[in-house]
């Protein structure tokens, strides 16, 4: 009998090309999506590592826009930007509804929610024992943030 050989998984499994080398590092991919994001002021970003507890990725970013037409437009540029950067999303889910769209790529697995949403699913709490990244938000981010924690929608 023959021993068994395991095979090396693909790097990037599904559709999408490889990274280019700026993002092999899952920090530097995560940095370069959260600027998108964030160009679209996005909020209340976490940025949590799961490489230890899960197989399926090393990061979670958590992002909050304040409408349905606000998470669309943050998934949006997330996505333009990291293609005009060579990085595509291995899927994309959530565009029906847009109160929560999830972008998987791969070492980086983006959650944009709406507020409510943000709150009734509770990844914040359901991840709360994981490590996060530290980072700061831009300033224009945290007086958007600021306001919209001051307004009554």
């Amino acid at each position: 009998m023959e021993p068994k050989t395991l095979a090396k998984a693909p790097q990037r499994p599904g559709k999408a090309p490889p990274l280019p080398e700026a993002f092999l590092e899952p920090r530097a991919l995560a940095a370069a999506i959260l600027e998108a994001a964030w160009s679209k002021n996005a909020y209340q970003t976490r940025a949590i590592e799961v490489g230890s507890l899960v197989d399926y990725t090393d990061i979670f970013l958590i992002l909050t826009g304040r409408s349905d037409r606000h998470v669309r437009a943050i998934a949006d540029e997330i996505e333009s930007r990291m293609k005009q950067q060579g990085v595509l999303p291995l899927g994309i889910e959530g565009r029906q509804a847009n109160t929560w769209i999830l972008l998987d790529y791969g070492d980086v697995v983006v959650h944009v929610f709406e507020k409510t949403a943000r709150d009734y699913y509770d990844l914040d709490h359901l991840w709360g024992e994981a490590p996060t990244i530290p980072f700061e938000e831009p300033v224009w981010v945290q007086e958007f943030a600021r306001s919209e924690d001051s307004s009554d929608w």
